[in-house]
Parts: C-alpha cells; structure tokens; sequence
C-alpha cells in the first residue's frame, strides 16, 4: 500500500527554520504533484506549497520567500525547508501526493513559540 511519511516537526523559536521531509513508498513509479498543506487549531487546512514532477511551484501568499518546497523524484520524496518562522505558522504539517489518486501523510506537528 502507499503510504507518506513525514519527518522534522518539533519546537522551534520565533524566527528559526525547520525542515520537513516527506518520503512515498509501496510500489510507486512516479508521482505527478506532490505539496504540503496545515491545519492551525481553530482554522482550516490550507495549502502552502505545491510542486509538480516537472518542478513548477506555486506557494502561498504567507509563506513566499520564507518557505522552499522541493523534491527528489528519485526517492518519491518532497521536502519543505521553513526559514523565519512564525508563530502563526504554528500547525499540524500534512504531506499530499497525487498518485492516481491524492494520498496524505499522517501529519507532523510544528509548534513556534518562545
């Protein structure tokens, strides 16, 4: 069965960085877009950064020019790198990969507080 798996949430400070990882497996031979979405308490899930096999991305308005989305197709694996963070950015981080159909992670909690 496919299955994505998330990596590198935690506790960070006010304009720290983290970096999350998110690798795909279960006979997979290519995923088309792969991105990264959270859920704030009280809030809706929302998108934050999309890129598909080809490498085009698009981010959200909250996280341009501080969030990088990538990926290694080799590995079925896309990574968010967040730098400056914020508390607002504090949320649970889900994995999305449209492999014939979307799958999600399980989802990997970032809290930024002081």
């Amino acid at each position: 069965q496919v299955q994505l798996v998330e990596s590198g949430g935690g506790l960070v400070q006010p304009g720290g960085s983290l970096r999350l990882s998110c690798a795909a497996s279960g006979g997979i031979f290519s995923i088309n877009d792969m991105g990264w979405y959270r859920q704030a308490p009280g809030k809706e899930r929302e998108l934050i950064a999309i890129i598909t096999r080809g490498g085009n991305i698009v981010y959200a308005t909250s996280v341009k020019g501080r969030f990088h989305i990538s990926r290694d197709n080799a590995k079925n694996t896309v990574y968010l790198q967040m730098n400056s963070l914020k508390p607002e950015d504090t949320a649970v981080y889900y994995c999305n990969a449209n492999i014939g159909r979307p799958y999600w992670g399980k989802g990997t909690l970032v809290t930024v507080s002081s």
